[in-house]
């Protein structure tokens, strides 16, 4: 995502990422990767299970998911990734254009 985040942002739109790592290993994991967008931690799996996006295998992760929330907070398009496959940027950008 991070090689296509000016693309997004090109969009209007923000991308923002929720993992379950503790805020250092999240910290860390920004750090290495050189990630240039928001990365929140969510230790006690709150927003992901919010979200509906537990892992039900281990339940300690969060399953690959992308969502498109409007400005008003409404999530107007879900998808859920394979486990080391993303939703394509054309698609996200294809699903922006339709706001």
């Amino acid at each position: 995502m991070q090689k296509n985040y000016n693309t997004i942002q090109a969009e209007g739109a923000e991308l923002i990422a929720i993992s379950a790592d503790d805020e250092d290993e999240t910290k860390t994991t920004v750090e290495e990767l050189n990630l240039t967008f928001t990365v929140l931690s969510d230790v006690d799996l709150k927003t992901i299970t919010a979200y509906n996006v537990l892992d039900q295998t281990t339940f300690a992760i969060a399953r690959p998911a992308t969502f498109i929330v409007n400005s008003d907070g409404t999530i107007v398009w879900i998808t859920l990734d394979l486990a080391g496959i993303r939703v394509p940027t054309a698609t996200l950008i294809t699903e922006l254009g339709k706001l």
